[in-house]
């Protein structure tokens, strides 16, 4: 059975189909049912009860914001009822002090993985709509379209669509050894899978052997995908792969690592054991690895488990 990560696994039947259907679009904000996710800084309120669970509300509330001309973005249908997103960063009204808004990346976790899915998509639009108010051809300020799955240009008549960038994440192994690396960013002992974007004119199985080869010298042969995450942070797609190592001298790249190391099959066993229990002080200097909410923890924990080979 296919195994679902965080952000993946999205509920909503997305009916691309009907996104430029303006008529229809003006006619689920008008159902009583439909339910819009404002987001302030690209954070979505979160109100406290018996578990934490987004803060779905009705249009109504927000008929001015959107009125401004404030991002909106369909989502989809789930059960009959229609979802939006809604940037609501310049909105005046004051935010319900029942409610918190929460970094995706924090809240993450700690709701349903649907809504993660969900919320995924919505960071991701509203994000890209905020990146993207100029048209890429003549500099003119471009007009949201599709029901916000688009913008237009107004002078040179340019289409722009969000995009998702590629990036291979990747553990090269050898035997009963896999090689993780540690980031610049990576505060402590936090080591994770080596990763890169894709670049023009690669495949997959390219890029995983030139990413492992530029930051540690280690060159690969056969390549075995795992599986995908959507990451909105702002807008990619991992892709996991486990990788073939041919070579075990490690020459790092000190632009992108500050160190790369063979770690033993139960070191990393044992590493995703203490992340999927929550790591202490991510300061330590006992080698660490992402939580669970990473693709880089599950490829780990797969092949500690023995669950994939190359």
């Amino acid at each position: 059975m296919e195994e679902i990560y965080c952000f993946a696994g999205n509920p909503l039947d997305r009916m691309s189909e009907r996104r430029r259907d303006a008529g229809w679009i003006s006619s689920l904000l008008e159902e009583p049912a439909t339910r819009l996710i404002p987001l302030r800084d690209l954070k979505p309120p979160i109100r406290n009860g018996d578990r934490m669970a987004l803060d779905w509300q009705p249009v109504g509330p927000w008929r001015d914001v959107i009125a401004t001309g404030a991002t909106l973005a369909f989502l989809g249908i789930a059960e009959g009822r229609a979802h939006f997103a809604l940037d609501a960063t310049a909105a005046d009204q004051s935010p319900d002090p029942a409610t918190e808004n929460i970094d995706v990346r924090t809240l993450a976790p700690l709701i349903a993985g649907p809504e993660a899915a969900i919320l995924a998509e919505a960071r991701s639009v509203i994000d890209w709509h905020a990146r993207h108010r100029f048209c890429a051809h003549c500099g003119t300020p471009s007009e949201v379209a599709s029901a916000g799955w688009g913008r237009h240009c107004p002078r040179c008549k340019a289409h722009h669509f969000p995009r998702v960038d590629p990036v291979v994440i990747m553990l090269a192994v050898r035997g009963e050894r896999a090689l993780l690396g540690r980031g610049r960013r990576r505060p402590g002992a936090r080591f994770s899978c080596l990763a890169g974007y894709m670049e023009p004119g690669e495949t997959l199985e390219d890029a995983v052997r030139r990413e492992v080869r530029e930051e540690s010298g280690i060159r690969c042969g056969r390549v075995h995908y795992l599986a995908s995450q959507p990451w909105p942070f702002p807008s990619t797609l991992m892709m996991g792969f486990l990788a073939e190592a041919l070579t075990e001298e490690i020459t790092v790249d000190p632009e992108e690592l500050v160190e790369a190391r063979w770690f033993a099959r139960d070191e990393i066993c044992d590493m995703v054991a203490r992340a999927a229990a929550g790591d202490p002080d991510p300061a330590t200097t006992v080698p660490s690895l992402p939580g669970p909410v990473a693709i880089a923890h599950q490829i780990c924990r797969r092949w500690a488990n023995r669950f994939d080979s190359v």
